[in-house]
């Protein structure tokens, strides 16, 4: 898979907030501080994110979603590239869930109703769409990320 074409797409908007991404290993990449910056209403997003990787290792017992983390270089604000944590949809998914901000409560409300809906298509496989229920819901994630990222 290729990335778009447009450089633009180095940036996404997210509540009127840039968020930093970059293509790697054929998909996107996004920095998890800029979205914790967005998200936790945080004056400081570095030690925020650095408190809820601990929380979330504990939880896990293991360094899960952390594990699913990679470093890679971004333009900072100086300009310059910086090894930055960056996730990729799915775990950035994840961690949105473990951010408790109301900024954050309406993108886990649709989370919620997205599995709800495929529940019941388990359960009534007459309710699903056409497409495999992986597909619809791959696409569904994809389709909740442009609206919230734009």
């Amino acid at each position: 898979m290729l990335p778009p074409a447009e450089p633009a797409n180095h940036i996404a908007v997210f509540q009127e907030s840039a968020i930093r991404r970059t293509w790697h290993a054929e998909k996107w990449w996004f920095s998890v501080i800029d979205v914790v910056d967005v998200l936790s209403e945080s004056n400081n997003p570095n030690r925020y994110w650095s408190d809820l990787k601990r929380k979330l290792a504990q939880e896990a017992g293991s360094g899960q979603p952390y594990e699913k983390i990679v470093r890679l270089k971004l333009t900072a604000p100086d300009g310059k590239q910086r090894d930055t944590d960056c996730a990729n949809t799915e775990t950035l998914f994840r961690i949105i869930q473990s951010i408790p901000s109301p900024k954050a409560e309406p993108f886990k409300r649709w989370l919620a109703q997205v599995g709800y809906e495929r529940v019941k298509e388990i359960e009534n496989p007459e309710l699903a769409s056409p497409a495999s229920p992986l597909q619809a819901l791959g696409s569904l994630l994809q389709a909740a990320l442009r609206c919230f990222i734009a």
